[in-house]
Order: C-alpha cells, then structure tokens, then sequence
C-alpha cells in the first residue's frame, strides 16, 4: 500500500454450507458483495469470521481462495491471532506469501490465568513483524482479557517496525485513541474503530481515521467516516443517526450471525450456518434485524437476487 489505509474495512464472514463444510465459491460471492459494498478493504479470518471455528487448513483454502479472487482490487487484511507466537509467526509468513496487504492480530490469551506479561505481548508482536514486510494492525479488544496501555502499544508503535495500525475496541475507546494519538504521533498510522461502530462519532471526534465493521452495512457507515473527514460533521451525525439502530441490533443482538443471515436473504451466500456452539438467531431477533435491513435497503439483502 502506497498511502495508508482509512475508511471502511469490514470483516468478511466465513459461509458454511448447511452441512458445516466451508463453502469456498460462497466466499467469492461474500467478497464480489463487499466490493461492491465500496468498501476501502476486506478483512478475513477474524472474530466475526469465526476464525476461532476454522481448522488449519480451512484457514489456508480460505486465505488462498479470498486472495486469488480479490485479486488486488482492494487491499486484503489477514487475522492471524493465535495464543503460540511460533504459529503467529507461521501465519504471517503464509499470508503474505499469498498477498496479504495487512496483517491483523489480538495479543496472545487463553483465559484470564494464561495471560502473558507486556514483555511477552511485545515479543509476540515483533516476531510476527520479523517474519514480514507488511503492517499490523494491533486488535485491541476485551475478549482477550489482556490489558494493553496507551505505553505499551506507544512503545510497540515506535519500536516494531511494522505495527501501525490499531484497532481500538474496549471501553470509552474513544478517549484510549485520543491518547494513543498523543503520544504517539506520526508513529500511529491507522487509528481504526470497531466493534460493529457503535462508539464510531465519538472515536472520530478523538481522530480515528477508519473503522473495521461487519459486512452487514458498510456502504451506510462508510458515509458516516467519508462525510467526517471531509469536514461535514452534521451530515456524518445524520448518517450515523441512520445507521444506529441496525448497529446497535447487530451488537448487541446479533453478533457475527447478522450479516451472513442478511447475506443469506440477499442470495450472497446459500447458507446462514454458524458452527457449533454458535447457535442461528432466534426468528424473534432476526425478524427484527430483517426489518431494520429492510428500512436501508441494504445491498446485501438484494445483491444476489
């Protein structure tokens, strides 16, 4: 990537045929979808992709698949957290090798006994940057458990050659952004939002640049950080407005089922099937979650028909 990366860059979900097997010709179609989303990148392989229901070497299929079709026309970010930092290092290596643009990674956890020291979440990140010649983005999010301060990823900031890029997703998010951006400087590239959005005015009031969200409406969002950035910032509180009853459904209602059961509606993919023990939306929470698509007219709920 010539210049850094900013906007939308969603999470692709990973669609299962209903028998459970991965479905690599409906991944085509997931990510045809998204680019026609406009969207500004496409992560694979991560939470919201149940990377943590993927073997090896579906990761692999999934990896090569999504990179050979993609086929540079937009940058693809691979997720390669693991709690090994050897096996970090052996999926940096494979993802680039394929074509990744940009890596992303959570610190290493297992629980809340198996939690490494910060000096280990720091070589953790540095071997997976050895290993590479492209940026990492450092997820920073509750599920691990791991507490990363303002210092520490400051220091990985300005000490790991490649970690840049941050994805900030714990509580009052917006205010740990505003102090990664102060203290760091120009050595925090990409200052991203997450978690489906729903902090995403507050965090580009404290100078986030970009936001990772699901697949499930990203050219609505999408409008939200372009409008923002250009100065308009009634019109991105109208957009976000709009968009917040959907965000606010698909966290925390939803989860990672939203966008593949609006994917599945919308003829993207056949199947809306999450692996156990996920289990499907309740028809209470997906009628409510059809409605409020439906209220957007969302490309994914008529892409493939």
């Amino acid at each position: 990537m010539q210049n850094p990366l900013t906007g939308i860059l969603p999470v692709a979900p990973t669609p299962f045929h209903a028998d459970g097997s991965i479905d690599p010709d409906g991944m085509r179609r997931v990510l045809d979808c998204m680019i026609d989303q406009g969207v500004d990148a496409i992560c694979i392989l991560a939470n919201y992709s149940e990377q943590f229901l993927l073997s090896d070497e579906e990761r692999a299929i999934l990896t090569k698949v999504s990179l050979d079709h993609v086929a540079g026309r937009v940058p693809v970010i691979v997720t390669i957290s693991h709690f090994a930092t050897d096996i970090v290092v052996y999926r940096a290596k494979e993802a680039q090798a394929f074509g990744a643009s940009m890596l992303m990674m959570m610190p290493p956890y297992h629980g809340v006994g198996l939690a490494p020291a910060k000096q280990g979440v720091f070589e953790h990140f540095a071997a997976a940057s050895d290993a590479v010649s492209i940026p990492i983005m450092v997820q920073d999010a509750p599920l691990s458990g791991v507490t990363l301060s303002v210092p520490l990823l400051v220091r990985m900031a300005k000490e790991i050659e490649n970690v840049s890029y941050f994805k900030m997703e714990t509580p009052f998010a917006a205010d740990k952004l505003a102090a990664l951006i102060e203290m760091g400087g120009d050595h925090i590239v990409g200052p991203f939002d997450g978690e489906e959005a729903v902090t995403l005015l507050a965090d580009l009031d404290a100078g986030c640049t970009g936001t990772m969200t699901s697949a499930l409406q990203p050219e609505k969002i999408r409008l939200i950080v372009t409008q923002y950035r250009a100065g308009n910032t009634d019109a991105a509180l109208e957009q976000w407005k709009l968009c917040l009853p959907l965000i606010n459904h698909e966290n925390r209602q939803c989860g990672l089922r939203a966008a593949k059961t609006v994917m599945m509606e919308g003829g993207v993919i056949g199947s809306d099937y999450v692996r156990h023990p996920l289990k499907p939306l309740s028809p209470r929470t997906k009628d409510r979650l059809m409605s409020l698509a439906r209220e957007l007219d969302l490309i994914a709920l008529s892409w493939g028909k």
